[in-house]
């Protein structure tokens, strides 16, 4: 049974850093695409990094140079730094995989993690 257990999230003024953790229970971090979506309240889910089998990483245009996405393989745990966050970056933060950002497109997601950015 895959689960995916998010930590990390908070709240914070703008400009401010945060760092997310994912441990994945029953999937193997490396097997496929894994990252990172977000919904905020009244808008739809939307991919915001994703990282692949080989460590290569994709963001979506508002989150380059802002975020980071990273995994560590020994504890099969994927990670988002999150740094200068605006309140617009105000969501709920998840961890999925088999991600595909654009179109969104995923296979098992977390309960997710809640990030307040205030202004």
């Amino acid at each position: 049974q895959v689960q995916l257990v998010e930590s990390g999230g908070g709240s914070v003024q703008a400009g401010g850093s945060l760092r997310l953790s994912c441990v994945v229970y029953g999937y193997d971090v490396t097997r496929d695409d894994m990252g990172w979506i977000r919904q905020a309240p009244g808008r739809n889910r939307e991919g915001v990094a994703v990282i692949d089998s080989d460590g290569s990483t994709g963001y979506l245009p508002s989150m380059m140079g802002r975020f980071t996405i990273s995994k560590d393989v020994a504890k099969n745990t994927l990670y988002l730094q999150m740094n200068s966050l605006k309140p617009e970056d105000t969501a709920m933060y998840y961890c999925a995989t088999d991600l595909r950002l654009d179109p969104l497109w995923f296979r098992y997601q977390g309960r997710g993690t809640q990030v307040t950015v205030s202004s």
